[in-house]
Formats: structure tokens, C-alpha cells, sequence
């Protein structure tokens, strides 16, 4: 088919066009590539970012130093401050509980001197004539007798209240389990054990109710 000459020229216009949109897009690229160096190196630097945590250590040797030093007080041996060692400590607390176990323990047909050598080596002199004399009281030994009482006694340490060069005081939590003509019961008292001596040698020298003097 014949093209007038206006069409000709219309058709030329358009082959230009597509031809010169062909070469941009494949010159493009090569023009657009060196700004892509930029970009690709600023996409880099999160990851450069990111690993400065790696190269960090050059600022942690601070950070073991820290963490020793509760370490270190974790060492500490705290019995150097205190006028007792933890082998004098042990003792005494095994002294406490041996003798409170004692106090509650005893049996109505016990003499007043059996129910004290349940506790030989355990207490002071003074402490076993004060509670020969309280075990043998007329009230409370008649009491005894006539409900043919049995008791069995436990205790358990509850806190040390305090302490000296020669003595220690323990707050004692002290079981009963009685048993009479009556029946059988339980009770409990907490007591202010109070140990002098020295070393692994302690005696019980006081016990009494352990909110006795406390506000």
C-alpha cells in the first residue's frame, strides 16, 4: 500500500520516538551505575554499624572488673568480723536445740535430778539448780504425777538475736507432745536460748519466753 507523504512523515516521527526511547533505556543503566556505588557502600554501613558490638570489647575490660568485684565480696569470710568462728557457731546451735529438746522432754515418774541429767554438759551449774528447783516444785510436780504426764520434746532454731565475745542468744521454736491420763495434746513456745562459752565449748546458762524484755 501507497503512503501519501503526510503519512510517511508520521510514520517516520514515530520510529524516531521508539528509537530514541530504546536508547535511553539501554543507556540508562550504565549512566545510573556509578550513583549505585553510593548507594551499595550506604546500604554497607548498618552492617558496618552492626558489627561495631564484635569490635566493642575494646571498651568492655570494664565490664569483668564489674562483675568481679561481687565475686570477690562473695569470698569474703564474714566470721572474720564476728567473735566466734562457723565451727563455734555450729556447736552452739547444736548445743541449743540438744538442750530445748531436753526441756520439754520428761516423764512423771522422773526425779528431778533424772530429768536434770538429761542434761549434764549441756548447761551452767546455775542454770540446773534453777530448773531442779522449778521441776521439783510442789505444784507443778503433784500436777505432774497425778496426770501421769509424759511429754516428748522437739525444737528448731529460728534466728540467732544476739551475740558477744562469750555468749549467743537464739530464738528457739519448742515442741510438746503430751501425753496424760487424760488424753494427748501438742503445744509450742518460742524461748530466748542464751549459750555462753567459747571455741566449740558453749553451755545453756538462761532460757526464757522469747518476747520476755521485748517491746
Amino acid at each position: 500500500m501507497d503512503l501519501s507523504p503526510g503519512q510517511l512523515k508520521a510514520v517516520f516521527v514515530v520510529v524516531v520516538v521508539v528509537l530514541a526511547s530504546l536508547g535511553y533505556w539501554l543507556i540508562w543503566p550504565k549512566v545510573a551505575h556509578p550513583h549505585a556505588a553510593p548507594q551499595a557502600a550506604v546500604s554497607q554501613s548498618p552492617s558496618a554499624s552492626g558489627s561495631a558490638p564484635a569490635s566493642a570489647p575494646a571498651s568492655a575490660p570494664g565490664t569483668p572488673a564489674a562483675t568481679a568485684s561481687p565475686a570477690a565480696s562473695g569470698n569474703v569470710n564474714i566470721y572474720s568480723w564476728l567473735p566466734f568462728t562457723q565451727q563455734g557457731l555450729a556447736a552452739a546451735a547444736a548445743v541449743t536445740v540438744k538442750f530445748s529438746a531436753a526441756y520439754n522432754t520428761y516423764s512423771y515418774t522422773e526425779s528431778a535430778d533424772a530429768y536434770i541429767a538429761a542434761m549434764n554438759g549441756l548447761i551452767t551449774p546455775q542454770l540446773a539448780a534453777t530448773l531442779r528447783e522449778s521441776y521439783a516444785s510442789p505444784g507443778v510436780a503433784k500436777l505432774r504425777v497425778s496426770q501421769k504426764q509424759v511429754a516428748t520434746g522437739t525444737a528448731v532454731i529460728d534466728s540467732l538475736r544476739a551475740f558477744g565475745p562469750s555468749s549467743l542468744t537464739f530464738v528457739v521454736t519448742g515442741t510438746q507432745h503430751l501425753v496424760t491420763s487424760g488424753g494427748t495434746s501438742n503445744g509450742s513456745a518460742q524461748y530466748a536460748v542464751t549459750v555462753t562459752g567459747s571455741g566449740t565449748s558453749w553451755q545453756v546458762d538462761n532460757i526464757e519466753l522469747s518476747t520476755v524484755g521485748q517491746s
